[in-house]
């Protein structure tokens, strides 16, 4: 290979570079776009009211409107959830969670083989419609 041919390539090479760095600054100006002052996408938040006659939401839910609204096939969907640690039938046992066979209207932290915690067997109610609701939204807040 002689130099004419070396010179041939570092000029291939050289003229490569400077078309990349060319169309760069090229498309620059062609295609100018102008940069925000602030990067980023603006998200418009709409604030909640804090006034002290609204109460809390969660305890002024209606829940015979809740459960007019449900739908068994929905609601064995979503049991499989609770299925890991829950039993729902009359001759079932106690899993990680008590079993909840006629759960509903009987007292809270009562199954006799099963250990609850001192705040369910110290809470002294029984489980209604709109405790067990209470319950499911935030069980460390209801009780």
């Amino acid at each position: 290979m002689d130099s004419f041919e070396i010179n041939k390539i570092i000029a291939a090479v050289l003229v490569t570079i400077l078309l990349v760095f060319g169309i760069e600054k090229i498309s620059d100006i062609v295609f100018h776009v102008e940069k925000p002052a602030v990067e980023g996408y603006k998200v418009e938040v709409k604030l909640a009211s804090t006034s002290s006659t609204e109460g809390n939401s969660e305890s002024q839910v209606d829940i015979s409107a809740l459960l007019a609204l449900g739908n068994i096939e929905d609601g064995k969907k979503i049991f499989k959830k609770c299925a890991a640690c829950h039993s729902i039938n009359a001759d079932g046992k106690n899993k990680i969670g008590p079993k909840l066979w006629n759960v509903i209207f009987r007292p809270v932290g009562s199954i006799a083989d099963y250990k609850y915690s001192k705040a369910l067997v110290s809470y002294g109610k029984e489980w209604t419609w709109e405790e067990m609701n209470g319950f499911l939204i935030k069980p460390s807040k209801w009780i």
